[in-house]
């Protein structure tokens, strides 16, 4: 009996030390979950990530929804105080007011709302609830919360196509499922449709259009349907619809759905009953189902979603959940995480940058999403259904955000989704006739959002590394027609834009790259002439970037010179933007004065910076356009600089708290950036084979390749003190370089770092 307790003991010991140290127990989805421009103290906000269930790269996404309309792309921000529903699709860390939350799914007891209410609203003037804080629970794959309103317990799980909700009601002769099939987080969907299938089930679909605002409030042109099936454990006995009468002639974009007149249109629907067999269509309609429950009775709904018909979304959910056992598919949605986080293993971390790190991780992990149904199925860009030969069609390409990070590192731990995202954006290109690759695109959508072409250095930077499972020649057409859309055109910039000028040289160079691989050399040195425009934009007189009008003259400049933000600049001012020249360090260089007085003017660019990484005039993490600019001293033949910044930005910038991230999380990005600099490489220039290795985090990173290979980076006197790197060795040979080429990463290996107090020379060309 003592031998078998002890066993017992060393088991739990066992069992509680594999649920803390596994890496989806590190994952903490609150991180960034806030959309306040108060605490952000920019209009932007923060991170803007949304904490509810979702597995790698899945199409669901269960999470709680705090807010329609504004800014608030991900439907969630932290310091809301009531809930208004559980959606099935949700985007991450995103502006220009968002999309999706689709089929928004909430508890009830009493009397039936149609309306969820505004956040500004008294309690119970529509079906949103109050919730109790300290219940609120977000882990990987999980979420839960207590409504205090109608006193019910939430908890919700995902498979990839498919998602259950688990509701613990208090005993009440008149408990309620209530599903808003009009909500969509940027405005309204524009068209819906239910049917009661069987006592059980219920199908459908909702229609978001531009009309009904959505991605950048309609201008981003998202044009899509969201089917879905879902069944109940409870007999659907007392179920029926809500209908708004919305006029023909009604604005239904953002700022029309949270007027008072609109509001007052939901709040008087219609509601009548339905039984099995029915259906209706309306411009505003809901569901419910109406039962009697016992104290802490558990009521279940699982949904399967798809973009491409309800039959789909039928298979998708046969094929994932076909039972009703919660804890079984939360355990499952850990497993596929657990499995998905592997990929790195981290030895030498503090608890805290556990957490920071392999919540990084699992952001990165969220998009591009499938969007392929389990048969194979999408819809296309012609609106027609596809079947996928040979990839997953991907969707959510936040090109001009992730070409930096996010997909350099996918070239690394995942490059078969890299292929994945370059057929979709093809075969998009094709079927939609455009023929030529977006640069922002969702669920189809050719929305123009942001700027350059970085669908042209995606496509580089896989080509250069080997990922070719795609059509190469059709892809190098599409580019060239990308960069012959929106470039710099016969005067060599673009007119008032110093931002527009610099991505597009870059992308210029990109896609020589693509070109010489190709063995295309007429085309490869007329872009590589044309990657030389950033030159044309350079004032000699001010001795920084400007922009210049249509006629060659130059803008006027202002009083505040270099730091005046919007500028001929998007997001940024002249002198966060005048550095992205990626591709041409030493040219950009020459311009600048010399190598002396660029990182003269480089460490005044850090050291300016507030210590908290929040929004400003310098080196502003917060925003894109710099992620590579402390990479640089790399180049420039003072790399301790890169690794004593990079180490700063990473303790500073990052955080195990909801305000971890100082800007908006960008679809992998922001977390991206962290996950590679904390190991200790990161790019300059994608298009290019170049990784600058700097000082990592960690004592040990193991990096679980393809083909069973493993690259690892092992840093011995690793400390807060110790982080310039003294000497490098590669696979046991001494390395004198500051850098490592992506071929070398992928043969497996090791490189390992001695650390020290101490500033060291390495060699820089």
């Amino acid at each position: 009996m003592k031998i078998y307790s002890l066993f017992l003991a060393v088991l739990a010991v066992s069992v509680c030390y594999a649920q803390t140290t596994s890496p989806a127990a590190y994952v903490n989805p609150f991180i960034g979950a806030s959309t306040s421009a108060g605490k952000a103290g920019i209009y932007h906000g923060l991170g803007k990530t949304f904490p509810g269930a979702t597995t790698p790269y899945g199409l669901v996404q269960v999470s709680p929804n705090t807010i329609t309309g504004g800014d608030n792309g991900s439907g969630y921000s932290y310091e809301h105080e009531s809930i208004e529903g559980f959606a099935f699709t949700q985007m991450s860390g995103i502006g220009w007011f968002g999309d999706l939350g689709n089929f928004l799914v909430m508890p009830a007891t009493g009397p039936l709302k149609t309306a969820a209410g505004r956040l500004s609203d008294p309690p119970g003037t529509g079906y949103r609830s109050r919730f109790d804080k300290t219940s609120e629970q977000a882990l990987a794959g999980y979420y839960t919360v207590r409504l205090t309103d109608a006193a019910v317990k939430a908890e919700m799980t995902a498979a990839p196509h498919s998602g259950m909700l688990r509701f613990t009601f208090p005993a009440h002769k008149q408990s309620r499922i209530q599903i808003d099939l009009a909500r969509r987080v940027g405005g309204t969907s524009t068209l819906q449709y239910v049917k009661m299938v069987n006592e059980n089930t219920i199908a459908g679909w909702m229609q978001c259009t531009p009309a009904g605002g959505g991605w950048g409030n309609g201008e981003g042109k998202a044009n899509y349907t969201v089917y879905f099936y879902a069944q109940f454990s409870k007999p659907l006995r007392q179920a029926g619809v809500w209908s708004a009468d919305i006029p023909d002639t009604a604005d239904r974009r953002r700022e029309a759905v949270e007027s008072d007149h609109y509001q007052q249109w939901v709040t008087q629907a219609a509601v009548t009953p339905r039984t099995t067999g029915q259906e209706a269509k309306g411009k505003h309609l809901g569901f419910y189902t109406e039962f009697e429950t016992s104290a802490s009775e558990q009521v279940l709904m699982k949904a399967g979603i798809s973009f491409v018909s309800m039959d789909g979304a039928r298979k998708n959910l046969e094929a994932e959940i076909s039972g009703w056992n919660f804890d079984q598919l939360h355990q499952e949605a850990v497993r596929r995480w657990n499995d998905a986080l592997s990929v790195v293993a981290i030895g030498g971390a503090t608890e805290e940058q556990k957490h920071v790190f392999y919540t990084a991780l699992y952001h990165t992990m969220i998009d591009p999403r499938i969007v392929t149904d389990v048969d194979g199925n999408y819809t296309g860009g012609d609106g027609r259904v596809h079947r996928a030969a040979g990839f997953k069609k991907r969707s959510i390409f936040s090109g001009w955000d992730v070409f930096r990070s996010q997909f350099p590192l996918q070239t690394i731990i995942n490059p078969g989704l890299v292929n994945d995202m370059i057929n979709s954006l093809v075969t998009l290109a094709d079927e939609s006739g455009s023929s030529y690759l977006e640069r922002w695109e969702l669920l189809n959508a050719y929305s123009g959002c942001m700027l350059g072409n970085p669908a042209v250095v995606v496509l580089a930077d896989a080509y250069v590394k080997g990922i070719r499972n795609y059509d190469v020649q059709k892809a190098y057409q599409y580019a060239v027609n990308t960069n012959e859309k929106f470039g710099n055109g016969q005067r060599g910039y673009d007119p008032g834009s110093i931002a527009k000028t610099l991505e597009y040289a870059f992308a210029d160079w990109c896609l020589a790259q693509l070109a010489t691989g190709l063995n295309k050399r007429e085309a490869a040195q007329k872009y590589y002439q044309r990657s030389l425009n950033y030159k044309n934009i350079w004032d000699t007189a001010h001795h920084w970037f400007r922009p210049r009008n249509a006629d060659g003259s130059w803008l006027p400049w202002p009083e505040e010179g270099r730091l005046t933000d919007w500028y001929g600049t998007f997001e940024t001012n002249p002198y966060q933007q005048g550095w992205f020249v990626p591709h041409d360090v030493d040219g950009m260089v020459a311009l600048m004065g010399g190598r002396k007085k660029v990182i003269a003017d480089l460490e005044q660019f850090f050291d300016k910076t507030p210590t908290d990484f929040r929004w400003n005039s310098y080196y502003n993490h917060a925003n894109e356009p710099v992620h590579h600019v402390p990479f640089l001293f790399n180049r420039l033949g003072a790399p301790w600089l890169t690794q004593k910044w990079t180490r700063i930005i990473c303790d500073s910038a990052y955080h195990n708290a909801v305000e971890g991230l100082v800007g908006n999380e960008d679809v992998g990005q922001m977390s991206a950036w962290y996950v590679l600099a904390a190991v200790g490489i990161h790019p300059v220039a994608p298009g290019s084979t170049r990784f600058e290795i700097t000082s990592p985090l960690f004592t040990r990173s193991d990096i679980h390749l393809p083909d069973h290979k493993l690259f690892s980076i092992v840093s011995k006197n690793n400390s807060a003190r110790n982080h310039y790197i003294q000497k490098i060795w590669l696979n046991g040979r001494p390395y004198d370089k500051c850098y490592i080429d992506y071929r070398d990463i992928m043969k497996g290996g090791r490189l390992e770092l001695v650390m020290g107090d101490k500033p060291q020379q390495l060699s820089y060309k």
